[in-house]
């Protein structure tokens, strides 16, 4: 079994990742904490701990940073589209419980001992390139990080940048440059392979289970909020990019990677936030993660659909 600790941003995708997480019996999830992102601190956490009561989830949610490093006045390129995708608070029951006292940044300093515990993070860095500024020896304890961020071939806040890493590119530096032992970088390049369809929805609703009927209608609001600003290669279909960094830990095939140096620039007009990903054959500096390339589409829709049943 995996145990993992899960870092989002909570929104549509994550929404689903929690489920994921939470549902599998491979999977363990020890706690979440949250992040600004594509909603505010306030709508990410109290959107995940909704999450976690609709599927009878007792897991403790920790509240996080509620914006960037670095004070930011940039504005992404659709500014309508955390709302057209993510929707601001997810259509569920009000939360009943509340967030545990510790913030995300200390549980990350106190969970990761060196043990065999994943860290998932699928919103911005925020919280941990915080918690690497508190105790520089984190990034020796954490064995393993999963984050869904950037593109090579693919960006959506910008002309060059993916989201998750353009609202904190100076956190996604200081992530990718810590030496955590292994990072596995899940772009959209990768996450865009995976699309899930109309007609997958009918099959999670299908499930009528808690599960299988809010991921059928999170997913399409992400479908109509994507066919309006981003319109995928597969009509009537959106990614759930940040469930398929979650796939990967039950069946690690469910994406194609190869390793790479991966950095963040941080200064240009035209490509803050984008990931500079070095594929060359002998690449300048020493690959510093996994960078995935490509997604099973029927093994990620297969997972979703055991996992909510």
């Amino acid at each position: 079994m995996t145990r993992l600790v899960l870092d989002v941003d909570t929104g549509t995708d994550d929404a689903i990742a929690i489920m994921l997480a939470a549902l599998d019996p491979r999977l363990e999830l020890l706690a979440v904490a949250t992040v600004a992102g594509n909603a505010s601190i306030e709508q990410t956490t109290e959107n995940s701990l909704r999450v976690l009561q609709h599927i009878g989830a007792d897991v403790p949610v920790h509240r996080g940073a509620p914006g960037p490093l670095l004070p930011s006045t940039a504005v992404r390129d659709h500014p309508d589209a955390g709302q057209r995708i993510h929707g601001g608070y997810l259509d569920l029951p009000d939360a009943r419980a509340t967030a545990h006292d510790l913030p995300a940044a200390q549980l990350h300093v106190e969970t990761f001992d060196g043990s065999e515990i994943t860290l998932v993070a699928t919103g911005p860095l925020t919280n941990v390139a915080t918690a690497l500024r508190l105790d520089p020896g984190l990034a020796n304890r954490i064995p393993r990080l999963v984050l869904m961020g950037g593109g090579h071939i693919r960006a959506n806040a910008t002309a060059a940048a993916e989201y998750n890493i353009w609202a904190d590119p100076e956190a996604a530096r200081i992530v990718l440059g810590s030496g955590i032992q292994e990072i596995v970088v899940v772009p959209l390049d990768a996450t865009h392979d995976a699309l899930v369809t109309g007609a997958d929805c009918d099959r999670l609703e299908a499930l009528a289970t808690p599960a299988g009927t809010a991921a059928a209608t999170i997913i399409r609001t992400r479908i109509e909020g994507y066919g309006a600003i981003q319109p995928p290669a597969i009509p009537d279909s959106a990614p759930v990019h940040d469930a398929v960094c979650v796939a990967h830990l039950i069946e690690p095939d469910v994406i194609t990677t190869r390793e790479a140096h991966v950095d963040v620039e941080l200064r240009g007009e035209l490509t803050r936030g984008r990931t500079v990903v070095d594929l060359r054959p002998i690449p300048v500096k020493p690959p510093n993660a996994r960078w995935a390339h490509g997604a099973d589409r029927t093994r990620f829709l297969d997972l979703l659909l055991g996992a909510f049943a």
